[in-house]
């Protein structure tokens, strides 16, 4: 008989039990607003896993009433979605379907998608850990809400540790549900803001061993270890560790990583496309070519796919890495996005502005203007800020 994990059973019902995404969740925030409201509209849930996406979509659609559909990208296919869509049709109840890992549908699937929600047969709420902007065809995101769901806070992770832990005392597995510091600290670094890595590893050494101890804990991971990397909970860690092998021009580790990822399944171009990042935000104008060979590795990954495209991604780890670094591009354009937030839309020198009536000629618009001037074209109150570090004098030999 099957049984249902843990993860599952001390899942929160409603938004008073739910941990994290204060953001989203407190009173006079949008999800909140919306459940009391009773608004139904679709949404796109965008963050790292274990942050409670899925609880949050079961906890909308209980609030605002609808019939609730779960359905998982990586399994399911066209198919699933018309059987969706006309029993929605056939029902008296709103229904929402929740579409885990949206980003694994392709183009085709997506556009399956597009005429229910646009006609409001579903409303549409998908999960996704990888940016919508890249995954997501425009016409399907562009009728969702993108709502970013952030990583867990220590003293949330040990909320959630603390009822996983209260579950399996009355499971019978643990005598105590005292959580001893050193525990606690230790399950909040495992889990590195993922809730549901910190639930297993406590359901699997209450199991196992009938107490939690900082012993027991790593005797557990010891067998949950490769099932934890192969099912991506080091999918954060990993690229993590392969961005600043490549930044440190460590080619040998980057590669390392690389092949972590490769061979445990990651999607080719979640890797090239940090790729791409990498070549402007790292490499940028020490060697702007970096840019066109990314894209081209991505290209090829597009192209090829697995186990072929592992090579296009060596090639572009390895050239990348070898690189020279100049972040200074990078840098000089958040410097301008902090005057952008600080001071908003300040109006540009009027010489720089279109004149296309006469009106705005006689208020001394386009006047003066030169295409080639050593002028500062800085808005007033900006005038004299410098983004931009000039480069480094080479050394004399």
């Amino acid at each position: 008989m099957a049984v249902e994990p843990l993860a599952s059973r001390i899942r929160p019902a409603t938004l008073e039990d739910y941990i994290g995404q204060s953001h989203l969740v407190s009173p006079g925030k949008p999800i909140y607003v919306a459940i009391q409201q009773g608004r139904l509209f679709s949404m796109l849930l965008w963050g790292p896993p274990g942050v409670g996406k899925t609880t949050l979509a079961r906890i909308y659609a209980a609030g605002v009433g609808a019939h609730f559909v779960e359905l998982s990208a990586v399994a399911a296919g066209k198919r699933d979605v018309r059987d969706v869509v006309e029993m929605a049709a056939g029902q008296d109840v709103p229904t929402v379907l929740f579409l885990d890992e949206i980003h694994r549908f392709n183009k085709a699937q997506q556009d399956f998608l597009l005429p229910s929600v646009e006609q409001g047969i579903i409303t549409l709420i998908g999960a996704t850990t990888e940016n919508p902007s890249f995954e997501v065809i425009a016409p399907l995101l562009s009728r969702c809400r993108v709502f970013v769901l952030n990583r867990l806070e220590e003293d949330e992770i040990l909320q959630v540790v603390e009822r996983a832990v209260d579950m399996v005392v009355r499971d019978g597995l643990l005598a105590s549900n005292r959580v001893d510091e050193d525990v606690g600290h230790f399950l909040v670094e495992l889990a590195n803001g993922d809730a549901r890595r910190a639930i297993n590893v406590v359901e699997n050494t209450a199991s196992l061993y009938g107490e939690l101890t900082v012993e027991t804990l790593k005797q557990a991971l010891q067998s949950m270890y490769l099932n934890f990397d192969k099912a991506g909970d080091e999918h954060y860690n990993v690229i993590s560790a392969y961005i600043k092998s490549m930044r440190a021009s460590n080619v040998d580790a980057a590669l390392y990583y690389l092949a972590r990822m490769v061979e445990s399944g990651e999607d080719p171009k979640f890797i090239a496309r940090r790729m791409v990042i990498f070549a402007s935000e790292d490499v940028g104008m020490a060697q702007p070519t970096a840019l066109v060979v990314a894209n081209e590795v991505f290209r090829a990954v597009e192209t090829i796919g697995y186990p072929e495209c592992a090579i296009n991604l060596a090639h572009g780890t390895a050239y990348l890495a070898l690189c020279k670094k100049d972040r200074r591009a990078y840098t000089a354009y958040f410097r301008a996005v902090e005057d952008v937030k600080r001071y908003g839309n300040l109006t540009p020198p009027l010489s720089i502005l279109n004149a296309p009536t006469a009106l705005m000629r006689e208020q001394g618009y386009g006047q003066g203007y030169q295409a080639y001037t050593s002028a500062d074209l800085l808005p007033d109150k900006l005038k004299g800020n410098r983004y931009y570090d000039p480069p480094p004098k080479d050394k004399e030999s």
